[in-house]
């Protein structure tokens, strides 16, 4: 079903319960996934899922349009996490890197989290890249996420960021150039 068909069953009130429902079965899914990169804990991003539908069930009758209804789905998460982030610091005081270090603590405890297929030299380099990527800024690992993982355009990210595509494509650069140097450093002390 479309975007726009799912709207049209939305707005009228007999059939509002269930278009909602092929709304979140249309992208649960990808939305967890796009959460869990950036919490890395399946609680935490179960939690901040339901969040994101529960502000898009209420703020669905204002949306005007103007972006793919995915993409204002991705914001909405994206805000969510980003939130999420920054109230765990706040709330602990923590630095960058002390939450860093509890990601990581729960990147390594969460073997589900590693989607190998179950080799084992697989698994260590998805960890290592997961590591990796905790080491980026929040803003900048959720470009790469959103690009590397989730293959969307730079222009899809754009809408959902509120950010410019040549500043994407600079971060997104960055990102892997910050990416390799670890993996490469990370190669030589294993």
């Amino acid at each position: 079903m479309t975007d726009e068909e799912l709207l049209a069953k939305y707005r009228d009130p007999s059939s509002r319960n269930y278009a909602f429902n092929l709304l979140v079965r249309q992208y649960q899914q990808k939305i967890y996934w796009h959460v869990r990169k950036m919490v890395i804990d399946h609680d935490d991003a179960n939690d901040l899922v339901q969040e994101t539908f529960i502000k898009v069930w209420n703020s669905l009758e204002q949306f005007r349009g103007d972006s793919q209804l995915y993409t204002w789905i991705y914001r909405i998460a994206t805000n969510e996490c980003l939130n999420f982030l920054n109230k765990k610091r706040r709330r602990f005081f923590l630095p960058i890197g002390d939450v860093e270090g509890e990601l990581m603590e729960k990147l390594e405890s969460n073997s589900d989290f590693v989607t190998s297929g179950g080799e084992l030299s697989g698994e260590r380099i998805e960890l290592k890249l997961q590591k990796a990527l905790l080491k980026l800024p929040d803003k900048q690992r959720l470009v790469f996420n959103m690009k590397y993982f989730d293959d969307m355009k730079y222009e899809e990210i754009a809408d959902i960021t509120g950010t410019s595509v040549g500043a994407l494509k600079a971060s997104y650069h960055l990102a892997v150039k910050k990416i390799e140097d670890f993996l490469n450093k990370t190669d030589t002390t294993d």
